[in-house]
């Protein structure tokens, strides 16, 4: 697994989810796709697209409903790709959203490993590989990054660090498509910034590869910590995607936070 294959499988996978080609997204021409459920997705997808922005670095794949086209098509013909993806122009497309009973929900940086890069860390404590059965006693607040108990069925391999046979950091990796599986991390608060976070997140990461399968590592632009440890270990940022959902879904979520 070299660090081509690497890319071409993460691009087809977003061909997949868009419905267009790999090349559509290394092109300088934007791109405009009307959604439809399409099998082999990301499980975490949600099951009805109106406005889903795809950006690897040199334009935007547009995933939207047939009555949003218009204004999404407006809205990304308008800025760079690089500030689509930024306020204040967000608002713009926010406002236009609305309209619809849209709201701009999720927003993520996507990272993929590069191999040449990509070694074991220490950190002083015991690493252990974990398979899926060892995660029933887990599903616990403190490791909620590391496994989803939504999806108990799609967590199927991970990295616990120990201290005298208390777990004190785990990495899970969450099988989200066929061919990509997707890091999460959580450390305990009193055991942060002493290196477990990396040498969790590159062992798991060199025993997906082992697996034939690629990693990668999702993190808020804002989340610092989370990047840091991503850069540091030899991922480096692969994609964007800037995905809206119904207003109704965007304020139960934020009055649940």
């Amino acid at each position: 697994m070299d660090n081509r294959k690497i890319w071409e499988i993460a691009l087809g996978q977003s061909a997949l989810e868009c419905g267009c080609s790999p090349e559509d997204f290394l092109g300088k021409e934007n791109k405009i796709v009307l959604w439809e459920k399409r099998e082999g997705a990301r499980v975490y997808l949600p099951p009805s697209l109106e406005c889903d922005l795809v950006s690897y670095g040199s334009n935007i794949v547009a995933q939207v409903s047939e009555r949003l086209r218009d204004a999404v098509a407006e809205y990304i013909g308008r800025y760079p790709a690089v500030h689509c993806f930024e306020t204040p122009n967000l608002y713009i497309l926010n406002e236009a959203l609305e309209t619809y009973g849209q709201k701009i929900c999720f927003m993520a940086e996507y990272f993929l490993p590069d191999v040449n890069l990509l070694r074991e860390r220490t950190c002083g404590f015991e690493l252990r590989i974990l398979e899926q059965k060892d995660f029933a006693d887990l599903y616990k607040p403190e490791w909620g990054n590391a496994l989803c108990s939504q999806r108990k069925e799609k967590d199927v391999l991970g990295v616990g660090a120990y201290r005298d046979g208390l777990l004190v950091g785990l990495a899970g990796a969450s099988a989200d498509c066929r061919d990509m599986y997707q890091i999460g991390i959580d450390v305990l608060p009193e055991y942060r910034k002493k290196g477990i976070a990396s040498a969790l997140t590159s062992r798991l990461a060199l025993e997906i590869l082992r697996r034939e399968k690629v990693p990668f590592y999702c993190a808020a632009w804002s989340n610092i910590p989370s990047v840091r440890n991503a850069t540091k270990c030899g991922f480096r940022p692969a994609w964007v995607q800037m995905t809206a959902r119904e207003k109704e879904f965007v304020d139960q979520m934020n009055r649940k936070t």
